[in-house]
């Protein structure tokens, strides 16, 4: 079992710039799924992000602060909107908590008023009903990887059978067939070449969950041509883009985001090390390993957005890219540096939260701490 867990202590953190907002992080899509377009959460904490108290329960912290008594995740600082994404995030919380009500709760939720005729997840919520029809392929997979690890956890045959029609959903929907392999799309309206991906929705660790639930065998295909993509990803630059491109020859760019800005290793991106790092898979683990020449561990050092040499490009700091170099130091073998900077996402997060830093500093502890509780039993027994 890795050792990184310990209480949250007061860690240094440096001051974030107040003025500064990333223009585009997290994408939506229009509801007609022809255009796309921005969605700009909160880049730097400290600008809208409210206090909270200080405690170890991560979790907890942000199942209070952002799910509504009926199961709806909102996105506080970001218009009050809610997203497939952020209901995923909960039902992986829940499930890695035990917490069965909690997890019923968005569950009902999010099968009431976001799935979609042919099974998967409809992105956004707003005012009352759907706003954005189209899907979003890392909530999908964060999703059905919930369910099942629920259903085993809470002997509910019920959410099993729910996040196996998912998984099935996200492969008939979500993948595509490339030169380079089977990968994931960015949703289902990505489905026509060249391909859009987000290396960032890329999950092995869950894949392997779904794949044992489901003895499907395009799982492995999935993460056999992830891991490609990332790799030639990879070999052009050393840190991987929020968004890129696989063409109909297998080549792989990096691209702007679907609504406009700049290419750059953000807080899209650095969710691929966390995601990476939980892998069972030691050529998933190697990729992480890759982005540590570019990338800072002492967490007073990290910034919220890198251009894809390694160059920082602003001046906050944001929960996740804290959490990701976490990941970049677990996968390297460091479980101190690896722990400073999980307390040092959770300290951010606490002094001023927002709804993408929350999850995140929660997640970041439950699967590099601990990833067993999400059904990632192959390194359960390695001491760090």
């Amino acid at each position: 079992m890795r050792s990184v867990r310990g209480p949250l202590v007061l860690v240094g953190v440096l001051s974030v710039a107040v003025a500064t907002v990333l223009a585009l992080v997290v994408t939506g899509w229009s509801p007609d799924g022809d255009a796309p377009r921005a969605v700009a959460p909160t880049a730097d904490p400290s600008a809208s992000g409210s206090a909270l108290p200080a405690g170890p329960d991560l979790a907890a912290r942000f199942v209070d602060a952002y799910v509504d008594a009926d199961g709806r995740v909102v996105r506080r600082d970001q218009g009050g909107d809610t997203v497939s994404e952020g209901q995923a995030y909960a039902l992986l919380l829940a499930a890695a908590d035990g917490d069965e009500q909690t997890f019923d709760r968005v569950w009902g939720w999010t099968r009431a008023n976001l799935l979609r005729p042919d099974g998967l997840l409809s992105w956004t919520w707003a005012d009352g009903a759907v706003v954005d029809a189209n899907s979003a392929a890392d909530a999908d997979v964060d999703a059905a990887h919930a369910l099942v690890v629920a259903g085993e956890r809470f002997d509910r045959s019920d959410l099993t059978a729910a996040g196996r029609t998912l998984a099935t959903a996200v492969l008939d929907h979500e993948t595509a067939q490339t030169s380079l392999g089977r990968v994931l799309l960015a949703g289902q309206w990505a489905g026509t070449e060249p391909y859009r991906v987000n290396p960032s929705y890329s999950a092995p660790a869950a894949y392997a969950v779904l794949g044992r639930a489901t003895g499907d065998a395009r799982w492995a295909e999935v993460a056999d041509g992830d891991r490609a993509v990332l790799g030639a990803l990879l070999d052009k630059a050393p840190l991987p883009p929020d968004w890129a491109q696989v063409g109909p020859d297998g080549a792989v760019d990096a691209m702007p985001p679907p609504g406009g800005g700049d290419v750059a290793y953000g807080l899209d991106a650095q969710r691929v090390a966390v995601r990476y790092a939980v892998s069972c898979d030691a050529g998933d683990r190697a990729l992480v390993e890759r982005l540590g020449g570019a990338l800072p561990r002492a967490s007073a050092d990290v910034r919220g957005v890198y251009d894809l040499g390694g160059t920082a490009t602003v001046d906050w700091q944001h929960p996740v890219a804290l959490v990701s170099a976490a990941a970049v130091s677990d996968a390297e073998g460091d479980a101190g540096p690896a722990g400073e900077l999980l307390r040092a996402a959770a300290d951010l997060d606490t002094r001023a939260s927002t709804y993408y830093g929350a999850a995140w500093a929660a997640l970041g502890e439950d699967l590099l701490e601990d990833p067993t509780t999400l059904g990632i039993t192959c390194r359960q027994q390695e001491t760090r």
